[in-house]
């Protein structure tokens, strides 16, 4: 038979890839055949699991269901030859459109198991539809399916700010609102709902009121649904660039692997508005963009990604290892990597506490951007991550006063971005300086610098470092300022453990047996997001050392 490539419909406005002889033979392979009538469902916006679909006669529309103020909406009709399904087929998301058989034929069923197979034996299939799936969810992301998921909170909140970061860092199909109180009924209209509801999620057309992140995933399918018997090989504990390499490369060699994170992947690289000094982006690299890459290539591999996810408790028990979650749950491995990062320091300053719900970020990317475009702010921090975000929002519009507490830009900063920053004329940099003052009403409208004077400024960016989050980690070897020792830096001659092994610790591996750490947690780490990603990735060669013993 002639190898041949299928033609894609031209009305679909979902990317369709045309599928030859050969692939779509390879394809079918792995699914389960069923015979279906019109008007059935192949699955239901309802559905916590769903299967990906393969078309081999008839047709499926795929619909946005009626909500309680739209009809609903054939987003495309799929053919002979075709599949259907997005990226949640692979994270585990529910659906959040329905399939329905317009004309009567038969499809097959491929498993999200069976998918993984696929992906793992057929390099050709595998890159061919993890393409698909993500060029769908993007085109999702801009079309009436981001209706399906609709955050609403008050113009400014940190709630709402808290949502879209989590919507956005796990690519979750949805659309976001601020709203004045005068606004409210017109984009919650039917439901009675005051601004102290507020922020609500609208999902498929419900209302969760006083949403969080956390209530979120769980109605998505996204927090953590582990069976009581399960053990994993790997589980991560953080999901920053130190985390999702870990991830990847222990699930691309064969280590079955859970990913956790307290918030969304991404960790401070997530809120890095450029890279320029990472491998193979010679003209830079968001790390927004870096980290979305990074997580489809986890997906690829078979990562089970959680968020958020917060880790209370780590302890052995028998021969595995138990991670007790804020919600009471457990996730018991063979193994954990610790990569949970650090935390935001802050400024010691009176109403701090205020204004971090209105104007202080920890962050420069496009969505602290939005609150403070074209207008004045102030950026304090010496190390790169300032130098960036004083360059990007210099570059949108704002007006910048950077704020350096040490002497010379140079002496942790590069020398690329301090090049940059004396030549902005945008950029006014002021060093042995610092802050000392907060002022405004509901949100922050002045900052007073002890060199300068009060300054007009709607956004405050606090780049001063971070403190390791360890603290959950307390029978863990840590050095004074938290930071866990790993290697040959632990402290082993008390360890009765260790004896009974006959070892020492591994390379990245901290005091406890078959718990290791890498990236910022770390003793000793460059705090870089190469070293993290080369700290993770090496880490795993160790952790596959421990579960051979």
């Amino acid at each position: 038979m002639e190898d041949t490539a299928a033609t894609p419909s031209p009305t679909d406005p979902i990317q369709r890839p045309p599928l030859t002889d050969a692939q779509w033979e390879r394809l079918t392979a792995f699914g389960t055949p069923e015979d279906v009538s019109a008007g059935d469902y192949v699955f239901r916006s309802s559905d916590r699991e769903y299967d990906l679909v393969l078309v081999e006669s008839g047709e499926i529309e795929v619909v946005r269901d009626t909500l309680f103020w739209l009809e609903e909406e054939i987003i495309a009709r799929m053919g002979p030859r075709s599949f259907v399904g997005e990226l949640g087929v692979l994270n585990g998301q529910g659906a959040f459109l329905s399939a329905r058989v317009s004309q009567p034929g038969r499809i097959l069923r491929v498993s999200r198991t069976e998918l993984r197979k696929l992906m793992a034996e057929d390099d050709e299939l595998c890159d061919l539809i993890l393409h698909a799936l993500w060029a769908r969810r993007e085109s999702l992301r801009r079309g009436p399916a981001a209706l399906t998921l609709k955050l609403v909170g008050p113009t400014g909140s940190s709630e709402l700010l808290a949502l879209r970061r989590f919507a956005e860092r796990l690519d979750l199909v949805h659309t976001a609102f601020e709203v004045e109180p005068a606004e409210l009924e017109a984009y919650t209209g039917g439901h009675g709902m005051s601004a102290d509801d507020l922020p609500v999620a609208f999902i498929q057309g419900e209302p969760l009121l006083h949403a969080t992140p956390g209530l979120v995933a769980d109605r998505l399918g996204l927090s953590y649904q582990g069976q009581a018997d399960e053990v994993v090989d790997l589980v991560v504990i953080g999901g920053g660039p130190a985390g999702l390499a870990a991830a990847i490369y222990g699930a691309s060699e064969g280590l079955e692997t859970v990913l956790m994170d307290a918030v969304a992947p991404g960790g401070q690289a997530a809120s890095t508005s450029r890279i320029e000094n990472f491998l193979g982006f010679p003209f830079g690299v968001s790390g927004g963009n870096l980290i979305d890459q990074a997580c489809l290539q986890a997906l690829k591999f078979g990562v089970r990604v959680y968020a958020p996810c917060e880790a209370v408790r780590l302890e052995p028990v028998d021969d595995a290892l138990d991670i007790t979650l804020a919600d009471g749950r457990i996730v018991r491995a063979r193994s954990a990597m610790v990569t949970s990062g650090a935390a935001y320091r802050r400024l010691n300053l009176d109403r701090w506490g205020d204004f971090e719900r209105a104007g202080i970020h920890y962050a420069a990317t496009q969505l602290e951007l939005r609150q403070v475009m074209d207008k004045p702010v102030v950026v304090v921090g010496g190390a790169n991550s300032a130098g960036q975000a004083a360059l990007y929002l210099a570059g949108n519009g704002c007006p910048v006063h950077m704020v350096v507490r040490g002497e010379d830009l140079g002496t942790r900063m590069s020398s690329y971005l301090v090049d940059r920053l004396v030549e902005d004329p945008r950029i006014d940099v002021h060093t042995v300086s610092n802050v000392v003052g907060l002022d405004g009403g509901d949100v922050l409208e002045r900052v007073t610098i002890d060199t300068v004077g009060e300054v007009d400024a709607s956004g405050l960016f606090c780049f001063i470092g971070a403190d390791p989050a360890t603290g959950w980690l307390s029978s863990l070897d840590r050095d004074a300022d938290g930071f866990l020792r790993t290697g040959t830096d632990v402290a082993i001659q008390t360890l009765e453990h260790w004896q009974a092994l006959g070892r020492e610790p591994l390379p990245f591996e901290t005091s406890l047996p078959r718990v290791f750490a890498a990236g910022d947690v770390r003793r000793g780490s460059m705090k870089r997001v190469a070293a993290a990603v080369g700290e993770g990735s090496s880490a795993v060669a160790s952790v596959h050392r421990a579960l051979a013993f």
